[in-house]
């Protein structure tokens, strides 16, 4: 069996008790403030650790409910068991099992998997991206004024620092150069988004490795641009990250300051 193959089984066996807690009731614990976990989380996380260990040895695997220390490795599968946790415990469906491998570097394999709304997410480097069984594809949009904008907000928010100012500031240069935004809370789905189509551009800050290591290769095998604020290459020690069709990624990145 191919190793996307078995990667896409991984997270369609994690979907099936995703779904099951979906629907269930749930302990709920707090990380932050308003950063959430619950049991099943940490379940999910460790079901996609094991299976991973057996099918991809030689991997340093890189679990948002588990992991400390360093995000650089050689060989590296990062993993968010539940993006979209509080959706999560809402009943909200925008949520995912996100895998992402990298090696050297770059990412090569990737599967975002919603399976409250079935679908599958995949790509790997140099063969396309998918939905299911439908080849990805970013929109065609080259105007940022018609353009839907998708983002999120940091945890850090609370606290009314750097990063809430920074975020108020962006959302008053930006909105009326656009469309419209969209903040649906699970930025691996939002990623995927793009890569469908469905918007046009997104950015973030403070996310971590995990929230966007599968996403980056699905907007890029899907023929979108992906770079950090300031317009350079996206490395895991940015603070922000954008994400584009292309055309409009320069008319984005003029209306994001530094951040700081």
């Amino acid at each position: 069996m191919k190793p996307i193959e078995n990667l896409k089984g991984i997270a369609l066996e994690a979907g099936k008790l995703v779904r099951a807690g979906y629907h269930a009731s749930k302990t709920i614990h707090h990380k932050g403030v308003v950063d959430l976990v619950t049991e099943y989380d940490v379940r999910v996380e460790e079901l996609i650790l094991k299976r991973l260990a057996e099918h991809f040895p030689g991997y340093t695997l890189v679990g948002e409910e588990s992991h400390e220390g360093s995000y650089h490795y050689d060989r590296a599968i990062y993993i968010d068991p539940i993006d979209g946790t509080t959706n999560f415990i809402h009943g909200i469906p925008h949520l995912g099992v996100s895998i992402g491998v990298w090696e050297e570097g770059k990412p090569t394999m990737a599967v975002v998997y919603n399976p409250i709304l079935h679908e599958l997410f995949w790509a790997e480097a140099g063969e396309g991206a998918w939905c299911n069984d439908t080849p990805l594809q970013v929109s065609s949009q080259t105007e940022l004024q018609q353009s839907l904008i998708a983002t999120g907000f940091p945890y850090a928010k609370v606290n009314e620092g750097v990063e809430y100012r920074w975020v108020i500031d962006v959302l008053t240069s930006l909105l009326p150069h656009i469309r419209d935004i969209r903040r649906l809370g699970a930025a691996a789905i939002d990623l995927c988004y793009l890569a469908q189509g469905r918007t046009d551009a997104f950015y973030e800050i403070d996310l971590k490795p995990w929230d966007v290591a599968a996403g980056i290769l699905i907007v890029q095998e899907a023929g979108g641009a992906i770079s950090n604020q300031t317009g350079d290459s996206f490395s895991f020690d940015d603070k922000g990250i954008v994400a584009s069709n292309g055309h409009t990624h320069d008319q984005l990145l003029a209306h994001l300051p530094p951040i700081g």
